[in-house]
Formats: structure tokens, C-alpha cells, sequence
């Protein structure tokens, strides 16, 4: 008889199976379905085709910044720079691009490689200065935003080549390029975090890094690797979003890593690392996108949608806790 009262309910076995098997917990999916039901039924606009491209084109520079979140958070870290190291790839290859003519693949190559230097840089400090990642991502939170200033004299760089410009504007198929890029880009990130020894070594890191060291894994080589691949993937968003805007802004990204943090956390992602999923932070960016776009339909004003962004990640947060709590107590 006490054998049976400690079986898990018929809601708590879907969970485990979804996170087992799809790695998505259901929670995000049914906040995602329900917010989007609100926002239909709100308005009329929101279920049109072109606004359902426009969430996802909205979304496609947020998704690869959430999907850098989720591998430094999973691995128990955290980066802060990611919204200026955007900002910072983009005028790279504006610059490229533009001030010294260069080939667009060049330029390509610009963005990616300032995203990968600033990263190789943050975990160089918080493996070898063992200075603490907080730290560390907030002082390159400035010099990324004091660099791109310095590199575009404070104005934004204009007169992208068409090559990258189609890279932010096209639409092969009637599907914005953007949406492509994102989608590849979460399928092999996928792919890596779920099926390979590279991630499972770096939840085993935000796991217990005790135990991963003690399990044979570099942690400090691997926590720089995880840093270098978030600075690149911040380098293609910054990419992304500098080609559809047609300019390098310097003051691009600001504050996007709290959203690219929210949509992790939204999506499963531990904030205390050991548990992470890039389906599930693909949903919490639809999550935000649906949330940004909707309140913009309803002509919700900016700084109410902050508002909103903010306590989302405060409620994010709690009901992740809440569900750890939960599970521990089983």
C-alpha cells in the first residue's frame, strides 16, 4: 500500500516522459498555448500569417542568444555580455564590410570571431583568474558596448553589401532567412546538448563539478570552450540582426541578454545549472515573442512590456524552483 501512495500522478509521468524523451518540460508549452489564445482572442490580427512570420522573424535573433544562454547556464555558469557582444559582432563586420570593402564572407567571418574572442576572453578570466562569471560578463558587458562605440565613433555604419543585407531580409521559400539561420542553428545546438558527450560533460559540470572533475572531464577547458561557443553564437545573432536592420549599431542588443536568460529559464533551463534544453528555450522564445508581439497589437506601451518581461522572469524563476522543490521532496 505505501508502495502505491508514492506513485507519481498521471501529470507528473507526461512531464517526466516529455523531459525524458522531447526534452521540453510541458509547463512552457502550455503557458506558450495559452498565451497565444489570449492573444488571439484579443486580436483579430495576432493569427494572420504574415504577423505569425513577424514573431518568428522577431524571435530569430532572441533564439540564438537564448540558445547561447542555455549552454553557459546549464553548465552552471552565467553571461551578461551577450546583449554587447552582439552589438559589438555586428559593427565588427559592418566595419569590415563597409569601412575597409572587404569580401562579405569576411564580414561573416568578423562577426562570428569578435562573438568568440569576447567569450574565449570571459572564460579565460573565470578559469584562470578565477574571477566570478558574474563579474567577469558584466565588466564585458562594458568593454564590448565601449569598444563598438569606439570602432563606429558612435554612429551607426550603413551600406551593408546585398550579400548581407539578404542574410537579415531574404525570404526563400516566403520564409525569412533569419528564421532559417535559427532554426539549423537550434537543431545542431539540440543535437550537441542532447545526443553528445559534449553535453552531457557540460550539465555534469552545472550538475556538480565536483563530481565531473572527479569523473575525468577538463572542467576548466570545457567551461572555456562553453564561453567561446556562446560569444560565437552572440556573433551570429549579432550578424542576424545587423544585416536586418542594414546597419552596424553600436547600441545594438541592449538588454537583450535578459530577455535570451528569460527564454531559457522559461524554457526548463536550471538557473542553477545540471538541467537544460534547447527545444524548451526555442519555446520560451516563442514564449517572448508571442508576449512582445501581442502587447505591441494591443498598442501596449514600451516600458509596460519591460514591465512584463521583468516579472515573467521573476515568475519563470519561481516556478522552476518551485517544481525542484517539488521533485526533490518525491
Amino acid at each position: 500500500m505505501a508502495s502505491e501512495t508514492t506513485q507519481p500522478g498521471f501529470w507528473a509521468r507526461v512531464q517526466r516522459a516529455s523531459v525524458e524523451r522531447l526534452h521540453i518540460r510541458l509547463e512552457s508549452l502550455v503557458v506558450l498555448l495559452a498565451l497565444s489564445t489570449a492573444m488571439a482572442l484579443l486580436s483579430p490580427y495576432f493569427l494572420s500569417l504574415s504577423n505569425f512570420l513577424n514573431i518568428l522573424l522577431a524571435t530569430s535573433t532572441i533564439g540564438v542568444l537564448a540558445i547561447a544562454a542555455t549552454f553557459v547556464i546549464g553548465s552552471g555558469g552565467l553571461d551578461l555580455s551577450l546583449g554587447s557582444v552582439m552589438g559589438l559582432a555586428g559593427v565588427a563586420g559592418a566595419f569590415v564590410a563597409v569601412n575597409l570593402g572587404w569580401p562579405s564572407v569576411f564580414a561573416v567571418v568578423a562577426c562570428i570571431l569578435a562573438g568568440g574572442i569576447a567569450g574565449h576572453i570571459n572564460g579565460q578570466l573565470v578559469t584562470r583568474a578565477f574571477v566570478p562569471a558574474f563579474i567577469v560578463t558584466l565588466g564585458m558587458l562594458g568593454l564590448a558596448r565601449g569598444l563598438a562605440l569606439v570602432i563606429s565613433q558612435g554612429r551607426a555604419i550603413y551600406g551593408l553589401p546585398p550579400e548581407i543585407v539578404y542574410i537579415g531580409q531574404g525570404r526563400p521559400f516566403g520564409i525569412p532567412m533569419p528564421v532559417i539561420i535559427l532554426v539549423l542553428t537550434a537543431i545542431v545546438a539540440h543535437a550537441v546538448l542532447a545526443y553528445t558527450r559534449f553535453g552531457r560533460h557540460t550539465l555534469a559540470l552545472g550538475d556538480s563539478e565536483g563530481a565531473a572533475r572527479a569523473a575525468g572531464i577538463r572542467v576548466e577547458h570545457h567551461r572555456r570552450i562553453i564561453y567561446t561557443l556562446s560569444g560565437a553564437l552572440a556573433g551570429l545573432a549579432g550578424l542576424l540582426f545587423t544585416a536586418r536592420v542594414n546597419a552596424g549599431d553600436p547600441t545594438a542588443g541592449i538588454n537583450y541578454e535578459l530577455t535570451a536568460i528569460t527564454a531559457a529559464i522559461i524554457g526548463g533551463t536550471n538557473l542553477f545549472g545540471g538541467r537544460a534544453s534547447i527545444l524548451g528555450t526555442m519555446i520560451g522564445a516563442l514564449i517572448m515573442g508571442v508576449l512582445q508581439n501581442g502587447l505591441t497589437l494591443l498598442a501596449v506601451q514600451s516600458y509596460y512590456q519591460q514591465m512584463a518581461i521583468g516579472a515573467v522572469l521573476i515568475l519563470a524563476v519561481f516556478i522552476d524552483q518551485y517544481q525542484v522543490r517539488k521533485e526533490s521532496r518525491v
